[in-house]
């Protein structure tokens, strides 16, 4: 996505107050973004219209509501190309501090509302796609772990560190596949295995964006607000579906 749509969708205050009320609670419809600002719902609308044109949000439709979810995918890009290489070290280091000192450890919040989505596009097709998530040597070669499976509806899955001692991190049970369009996991670390509080899910859809291009969409939910996965996951995903991209497009993905 160009860089120049996602500045100026940032450079509106409007527009950045409906991105920090989407991250404070994804998944918000139009009435509930309405009341964070005095204009009228054509002007949020016309809004969200730029924030979804820069790739900053995408939406999904749940009955009859149109929800909105914050897409990290293309800040990440910007991160990368503008500030990591300037400063990644000490701004990850105050950035980390700050968030403990705010949510020490033992306030997490016990329910599990937050959830993430994000939209990426490709350049590949939709059976490369659910290959390279579902095949543990081309994961490997992405990811730096391997993702195994039967990947059958009620089969276990495992999300394994690609090295010698192989140490399982993430596992969890397929829940829905539909191959190459669809495909539905819950997640929860090793340590938490089997408590049913600490798992999440993950969905994978896959469409035709155009000839030749392909749009994913991961959605990770039922997570608590405020947890260490979520905090994973925020940081990771970009970084994983970025990596993905790379590889699928050049054959090569990024050092994770």
């Amino acid at each position: 996505m160009d860089d120049d749509k996602v500045f100026k969708a940032l450079g509106d205050p409007s527009r950045r107050t409906l991105l920090d009320r989407l991250y404070r609670r994804n998944g918000q419809s139009l009435g509930e973004l309405c009341e964070a600002l005095d204009m009228s719902r054509q002007s949020v609308t016309q809004h969200l219209g730029l924030l979804e044109d820069a790739n900053l949000i995408s939406t999904v439709r749940r009955g009859r509501e149109k929800l909105h979810f914050i897409n990290p995918v293309p800040l990440h890009g910007v991160y990368e190309r503008w500030v990591r290489k300037f400063e990644q070290g000490r701004l990850t280091l105050l950035h980390d501090l700050k968030h403990e000192l705010e949510h020490p450890e033992g306030t997490e919040m016990a329910d599990r509302s937050a959830s993430f989505i994000y939209v990426t596009y490709i350049r590949t097709t939709p059976e490369k796609v659910y290959e390279a998530i579902t095949t543990p040597e081309i994961a490997r070669r992405y990811w730096g772990h391997e993702n195994v499976s039967d990947w059958v509806p009620g089969a276990k899955w495992k999300h394994i560190r690609a090295n010698d001692e192989r140490p399982v991190e993430i596992v969890g049970t397929v829940v829905e596949t539909e191959p190459p369009r669809r495909l539905v996991m819950t997640w929860s670390a090793a340590s938490r295995a089997g408590d049913p509080e600490q798992e999440s899910r993950v969905t994978f859809e896959i469409e035709d964006a155009d000839a030749e291009m392909v749009r994913l969409t991961v959605t990770h939910d039922r997570l608590q607000p405020g947890s260490s996965m979520e905090k994973g996951i925020g940081r990771g995903w970009p970084l994983v579906l970025s990596s993905m991209k790379s590889f699928l497009e050049t054959g090569r993905g990024m050092d994770l």
